[in-house]
């Protein structure tokens, strides 16, 4: 999917999947990792599930370490710091949804970015693994074509 151009980058960027466990943790790990502290980015999901130990594995195959994220709602998250994103990116179709229901009355931008599901896939470990790195790696692509290059990560 293209992303859209922009002259601008937000100040303040959320992620959001169905249960905050696989796919938006691993774009927020991402995110942090090009962009450091220059821009703000958080995490949310529809429902709260567990965070999955094959995102751990695939992102730590890459030097980003996601063992400390707790799965975290919208609800939670706007109770604990607020929504003050000027751009929610939704990862699935639940997440997606709400994104847009809670724009009604937040002013953020929201993109959807279809995301597949990892955990659907059935097989052997490996298997199971190329599909999360699959996903992280289109991930990566996405987050680089929309916010472009490194810009200084880890700061």
């Amino acid at each position: 999917m293209d992303a859209p151009a922009r002259t601008s980058r937000p100040q303040a960027v959320l992620f959001s999947c169905g249960q905050n466990a696989v796919r938006s943790p691993m774009a927020s790990g991402l995110f942090r990792e090009l962009f450091g502290k220059r821009i703000y980015v958080a995490s949310a999901g529809v429902q709260k599930g567990e965070l999955d130990p094959f995102v751990v594995s695939v992102m730590d195959e890459i030097g980003i370490d996601v063992s400390r994220h707790k799965p975290i709602t919208f609800e939670e998250l706007d109770e604990l710091e607020g929504l003050n994103f000027d751009l929610i990116v939704t990862l699935s179709p639940p997440a997606h949804h709400k994104a847009l229901e809670l724009t009604r009355t937040l002013a953020a931008d929201v993109e959807y970015w279809p995301t597949p599901d990892p955990t659907a896939i059935e097989g052997r470990r490996e298997q199971k693994l190329e599909a999360y790195r699959a996903v992280r790696d289109q991930l990566m692509k996405q987050i680089r074509q929309r916010f472009g290059g490194s810009a200084g990560g880890n700061e």
